[in-house]
């Protein structure tokens, strides 16, 4: 819950470790220790109510300013800590075990007595500015409050798919109706459509339906694509290629072709073709004159679907489809259908006074009614009206008679959707916050996000639950209360990531600029550097042209680093980051090659991912990084693991897949922290190896010391005898396994004919 308590969550079981014998503090620093962890629980606790209430509640600015204050002072305060940790601990946090090895070493760390008095002194220094912050508190009398928040458990696994939205097939019936006049053979050129309404209306939801529903033969090839506020021509142009066909256009993205090439490439394949495809989320009036040129060629029956919430975006030379609200009976159903999990089981005998005004001023908004639906799950109905009243519609709406139905119908949905958030833990509103760090209509990969929770400290051990576990409920909690949108996979139907709206991208990058949560530099106007510290800082489809607004920025203590969609030609020096806990790079190029010789001076790092980006090699030492947890390296040109990486024995997620990793340092057994590992060997399959049979002998041989593995994935080694025999026995004793998924190239020596690829794929029970 870092946004609405700092780190204090982190801190205060951190001190109750630092005041233990074996860290050898003098007396009285012990003693400071525990005075300020009780001084810091109350502080704690009057934060998590302060971060209750919305910021216009919030009537006195004292308050805002003494948790402001409180909040940067628990970040010193984890500074110090984390560096102090640093310098002491080894690869193995302590244990009873290697307790007197480790006691040594921290007699000789602080044999000088200046080193010692360090610690103390900064420690004294935080206690003085606690007290101040205490005795503000008991000044200004704000404290302790009887509001109880309820738990996110009831709205698990409860997930609302477009496809069961209420009250879309009248618009589809519409909607395909408009587009079937492309069919006159006398219209050579593809029939055009936008669907225009106003954010949260279901226009993406209501093209996606009409798109799913067009497959071959009545098409020969379709595409889906997102264009979003800041739009990138080569991008969408590269995407357009990618969707339509992606064995053949699998590696364009890393391609340097320009505008005019792409687009003569999307006409070549598009020739005497039948096609529908889809640009969703146009915002630039301009932006359909950059690109319509890939559709000029004669396609007779083809169909092209827009969506905006600008009428002047609508592409030219179509029709337009206003897509209406939602008409008061599907309003009521989708509501209903919300509160009681698609169970029909509508309270018709109750009265539905309080449930009319609610929806009245949702205005027939799906994104609006989901919402407040979401948030009245499992609380009793007596209280809808006390919410109703909470949320501010009030009689505000009377003072504003003149204004356009459209503009109240978006006020009220933001009411909405403010409201939602405030309803939520604290813990739950942090990590949504951190969503901030990547850019509009980026797909959010699961489980990449959920062990960056984890490495910035938003995710606190519970007993009898894992922290990747804990993180999937928090991203679950996040999907059923309809703060984000999932995203599954074509393959299985398994949700593999997210999507933020965009109306709820704006409510949280607001939040996130008041409170300097996150520091966001993309390629739109008015970015600004903050005034305090930058604590997170995120790069969004930055060029060459604004990399430079980060030169003058302090990089000091930054926590997290991520980069993504971003072409420049010189990165960020890593020796600029002190205390950086996350660092991330997706899709992103660069002029000159990336080097990562600069992470071995990041000695706080916990998340190292590196995906879809062209690197070539890990440093020799990155073993140093004794605190990695994650190591992500997905999608790059890597050959070769350090040998030094089996000395990570912190690390939970090794992920190499879609390398080109030729084989695995000896040793891999002792990553005995790994709970996910990943390692693709599929490019390299000679059969007449025997080094590379060799390797592949041992990696199986060591994955039975890896007896935390809930995931292991290896696709694409070669099996024999031997190996078959490792492998097997491995797997025996990997009793937490939950997905074993392995594929085969392979001619088995001992058996005298070739065997197909195949493929062994198991799920095994919790």
């Amino acid at each position: 819950m870092e946004f609405a308590t700092g780190a204090l969550g982190k801190i205060i079981p951190q001190l109750i470790n630092l005041a233990k014998d074996e860290y050898n503090l003098q007396r009285s620093v012990r003693e400071d220790i525990e005075s300020l962890r009780g001084e810091l629980e109350m502080i704690y606790a009057t934060l998590r109510n302060v971060s209750e209430v919305p910021p216009e509640q919030l009537k006195d600015e004292v308050i805002k300013i003494w948790a402001r204050k409180a909040r940067e002072m628990s970040y010193d305060m984890e500074d110090i800590i984390d560096a102090f940790l640093v310098r002491v601990e080894g690869p193995e946090p302590p244990s009873k075990k290697s307790f007197k090895n480790f006691s040594k070493k921290i007699t000789k760390i602080f044999s000088k007595a200046p080193t010692r008095h360090e610690i103390g002194q900064q420690i004294k220094d935080i206690k003085q500015r606690v007290t101040e912050l205490d005795e503000q508190r008991k000044r200004y009398n704000f404290g302790s409050s009887d509001k109880v928040m309820f738990d996110d458990d009831p709205r698990d696994n409860d997930c609302t798919k477009a496809a069961d939205l209420v009250g879309i097939d009248v618009a589809k019936r519409e909607l395909i109706t408009m587009l079937a006049k492309g069919d006159d053979e006398s219209e050579q050129q593809p029939r055009k459509v936008s669907i225009v309404g106003i954010g949260g209306l279901g226009k993406t939801t209501l093209a996606r339906a009409v798109y799913d529903m067009h497959e071959p033969p009545q098409f020969q090839c379709k595409a889906f694509v997102t264009v979003s506020r800041n739009p990138n021509k080569l991008k969408v142009l590269k995407d357009i290629l990618y969707k339509l066909d992606r064995g053949k256009y699998e590696n364009i993205h890393s391609t340097a072709l320009g505008g005019n090439e792409l687009i003569e490439l999307v006409q070549e394949y598009l020739r005497n073709k039948r096609y529908i495809i889809v640009i969703d989320d146009i915002w630039d009036p301009n932006f359909w004159d950059k690109i319509k040129k890939c559709f000029m060629e004669d396609s007779c029956g083809s169909r092209i679907i827009a969506t905006t919430r600008n009428i002047e975006a609508a592409i030219e030379n179509g029709e337009i489809y206003n897509l209406p609200p939602l008409q008061y009976d599907n309003s009521k159903t989708l509501f209903y259908k919300r509160i009681y999990r698609g169970k029909g089981k509508f309270a018709d005998n109750q009265p539905d006074d309080v449930t009319d005004e609610i929806l009245k001023k949702c205005g027939g908004i799906p994104l609006a009614i989901i919402t407040i639906a979401c948030l009245l799950v499992n609380k009793p109905r007596e209280v809808w009206s006390e919410l109703y009243r909470a949320i501010g519609f009030g009689h505000k709406d009377n003072r504003h008679v003149e204004t356009p139905m459209w503009k109240k119908q978006v006020e009220n949905t933001n009411k909405i959707l403010s409201f939602s958030y405030y309803d939520m833990p604290a813990y739950l509103r942090t990590c949504l916050l951190y969503l901030r760090s990547f850019p509009e209509d980026h797909i959010i990969d699961k489980d990449l996000l959920i062990w960056m929770w984890i490495a910035e400290g938003f995710i606190h051990v519970e007993q009898g639950n894992g922290l990747f576990e804990l993180g999937e409920r928090y991203f679950n909690s996040l999907i059923n209360r309809n703060m984000v949108q999932p995203v599954e996979s074509e393959y299985n139907g398994e949700v593999k990531g997210c999507r933020v709206h965009d109306m709820i991208l704006d409510l949280i990058h607001s939040l996130s600029c008041a409170e300097n949560f996150i520091t966001v530099l993309d390629n739109g106007e008015g970015n600004t550097l903050p005034e305090k510290q930058v604590r997170r800082l995120a790069c969004q489809r930055l060029n060459g042209e604004h990399i430079t607004q980060t030169e003058n920025m302090d990089m000091a203590k930054v926590r997290s680093y991520v980069s993504c969609l971003c072409g420049v030609k010189q990165w960020i020096q890593l020796s600029s980051f002190k205390l950086l806990r996350v660092l991330a790079i997706e899709n992103c190029q660069f002029t000159d090659s990336l080097h990562l010789e600069g992470i071995l001076s990041l000695v706080h790092l916990r998340y190292l991912g590196v995906r879809d980006t062209k690197i070539h090699e890990l440093p020799k030492q990155i073993g140093n990084l004794k605190f990695l947890q994650t190591l992500d390296i997905e999608s790059t040109d890597v050959k070769e693991l350090p040998v030094s990486i089996v000395q990570l024995t912190r690390l939970v997620c090794l992920s190499i897949c879609d390398s080109r990793i030729r084989r695995v340092p000896d040793g891999i057994g002792k990553l005995t922290s790994l709970e996910v590992l990943k390692i693709d060997l599929s490019w390299y399959r000679r059969k007449d190896d025997e080094e590379f049979y060799s390797n592949v002998r041992m990696l199986v041989k060591e994955l039975g010391s890896l007896v935390k593995l809930r995931v292991l994935q290896i696709p694409g080694f070669f099996i024999d005898e031997i190996v078959e025999t490792n492998l097997v026995e491995s797997l025996r004793s990997l009793k937490k396994v939950q997905h074993i998924k392995l594929v085969s190239y392979v001619k088995v020596a001992y058996l005298d004919k070739d065997l197909p690829d195949m493929e062994i794929e198991a799920d095994m029970p919790k």
